[in-house]
């Protein structure tokens, strides 16, 4: 029997909550005030802010892509340097959350999934800093396609385990890893990646990220004098995106564009576009926007992006694109590898497959802005990890 935690916490709307096994529900409820009271306490914001600055290196520079916008011919576009964190990802700001915050709860174990590998090695840097052991869960053909980042993240101690049932990628991963923390829940803090999964991970996830948006917002003010007309993120779980969005989603004059990947095509299957094409269902206990067939069966999920192709999406993001107040568009493998190749060899800027979806999208809403207004978009990821794949890419395209 399942049941609904926490009634009427942890919703955007219809989408969100808590829906797990009873034995899990203590679990959640644990978290959601541990997590309430450390969000509240002065002491655990400051240990925060301070690894923010000394270990991952905040705030993340503003950078104005001059060449990059005389390519596109039309607005001013800031890239949120997400790349030049420790790590070379967004997903040590969540990373450093969460274990401060298994730390403070007094658990010894950490475990967590990864797709393209950047959470899994945020995740290994972090617990090894803070002497936790750790379990990282992904995908077999995740592993296969990420190599480096396996090598990163056992360099630093952490135990890689393969998950080899269904599509063997991020979905299965997460599966895994949830199965891995209810056998071992006394003494392991689960780190969910993304900002999806039961409340109050997709609160938690987003506070802990939501230093991107407030960093941009004030870089932008003090570089432009005035808020962007548009911002810009791709969009897997919704944590990167969330990052950047959530201090712009109060101030209507600025549009709001989530990029989703539509792979090899928007068939059943070769794709990730979970906000264009899902339907609301149930996934990892919570209801989100899902791709799913007419028998509510989750369907197969594709993206070059390993870090994308998941096939749920954060409630919030659900909702608000419900309600219209952000706009959804997606881009294909060829877009995006044609996007890594652009901004590297524009901006001499590697980016991340992930975010590469991000500049081709933010690269045509440029074009389409005047050349008075601007664009930030979100650089959630350096591509060292995606090398390889664009040069195979590249050979068999």
């Amino acid at each position: 029997m399942k049941k609904l935690i926490n009634a009427g916490k942890g919703f955007f709307g219809e989408f969100g909550g808590c829906f797990l096994p009873d034995e899990l529900v203590m679990l959640m409820e644990d978290l959601s005030y541990e997590f309430g009271k450390a969000s509240e306490d002065e002491d655990f914001i400051r240990e925060l802010d301070y690894y923010f600055k000394n270990y991952a290196g905040r705030p993340s520079p503003l950078y104005f892509a001059q060449n990059l916008t005389e390519k596109a011919g039309g607005a001013a576009i800031f890239l949120k340097r997400e790349d030049l964190n420790h790590l070379g990802a967004h997903k040590i700001n969540n990373a450093l959350g969460q274990v401060l915050l298994a730390k403070k709860m007094g658990k010894r174990k950490i475990v967590a999934e990864t797709g393209a590998g950047q959470h899994g090695v945020a995740v290994s840097a972090v617990s090894a800093l803070m002497g936790m052991e750790c379990i990282i869960f992904m995908g077999e053909i995740d592993r296969k396609r990420q190599e480096l980042n396996v090598f990163r993240m056992e360099s630093m101690g952490a135990k890689v385990v393969s998950a080899c049932s269904g599509q063997k990628t991020l979905k299965e991963a997460v599966d895994e890893a949830i199965g891995y923390y209810i056998e071992n829940c006394n003494d392991t803090y689960y780190l969910l990646g993304s900002a999806v999964g039961p409340h109050p991970y997709p609160s938690m996830v987003k506070f802990f990220q939501s230093v991107i948006g407030r960093e941009a917002k004030q870089q932008i003010l003090k570089q432009r004098g005035r808020l962007p007309e548009h911002i810009t993120a791709c969009v897997g779980g919704g944590s990167n995106a969330l990052g950047l969005f959530a201090e712009f989603l109060e101030n209507e004059s600025v549009q709001i564009t989530a990029v989703e990947p539509s792979g090899r095509g928007l068939t059943p299957g070769n794709h990730a576009a979970t906000l264009t094409l899902g339907s609301a269902g149930f996934i990892h206990g919570y209801k989100c926007l899902l791709l799913q067939d007419d028998k509510g069966d989750i369907s197969d999920v594709y993206s070059i992006s390993p870090g994308l192709d998941y096939p749920g999406v954060s409630p919030e993001l659900s909702e608000l694109t419900r309600i219209g107040r952000i706009n959804v568009t997606t881009a294909s493998d060829d877009d995006a590898v044609r996007a890594f190749r652009l901004l590297s060899k524009t901006e001499g800027i590697i980016p991340a497959l992930e975010s590469s979806h991000a500049i081709y999208a933010g690269m045509k809403i440029a074009s389409q802005m005047k050349k008075t207004e601007s664009i930030i978009i979100n650089l959630s990821g350096r591509g060292d990890k995606d090398v390889q794949t664009v040069m195979n890419y590249s050979e068999t395209a």
